[in-house]
């Protein structure tokens, strides 16, 4: 006879991991994505988030539908009321991995760093440093070169600062007045 409580135990520790694991996924898929696709082919939809404006919205707002259509395809496929006994339980998880990720994002990047929904200025600790290292990425003119390519993961200001210094003495990013020492 199998221990139902064990498994019921199981199922929960299970379904906690990938949902964890799919928020740190996201955030390397997030990188890479800023990196390589904001950054790159689809600068056109990015590229009013790095130019001053007094819109309510983005085209880079774009971007958020796109991991939305991502959360919500996710918990399709784990969804038997679609997809029937063909359904794929983890999609459930996955889907709410992806959807808690877009959550911290929304509250980190547009609330925290650009202020869009509160005013709140961090003194110290890591959500000092987020904002910091956000900036820093911000201090380019263009979508060539940059730091800090992540949203929730922050390297250290001082790192990205000589990085910065460094690609702009290396031709390979125009940096906006900045001071990087």
């Amino acid at each position: 006879m199998q221990n139902r409580g064990y498994n019921t135990v199981m199922s929960i520790f299970a379904i906690v991991v990938i949902v964890i694991a799919t928020v740190i996924a996201m955030e390397c898929v997030a990188w890479v994505s800023h990196k390589y696709i904001m950054h790159g082919f689809g600068w056109g939809w990015h590229r009013d988030h790095h130019e001053p404006h007094d819109k309510l919205l983005e085209k880079n707002d774009l971007y958020g539908l796109v991991g939305a259509a991502m959360s919500i395809s996710m918990f399709a496929i784990g969804s038997p009321l679609v997809m029937g006994g063909g359904a794929w339980k983890p999609g459930t998880w996955i889907g709410l991995g992806i959807l808690v990720y877009g959550i911290i994002y929304t509250l980190i990047h547009d609330g925290l760093v650009h202020q869009r929904y509160f005013k709140y200025v961090p003194k110290s600790g890591y959500a000092k440093r987020l904002v910091q290292a956000h900036k820093l990425h911000h201090a380019t003119i263009g979508k060539e070169g940059g730091v800090s390519f992540g949203f929730v993961f922050a390297r250290s200001p001082a790192k990205l600062k000589a990085e910065l210094k460094a690609q702009r003495q290396a031709g390979i990013a125009v940096v906006r007045g900045a001071d990087l020492g």
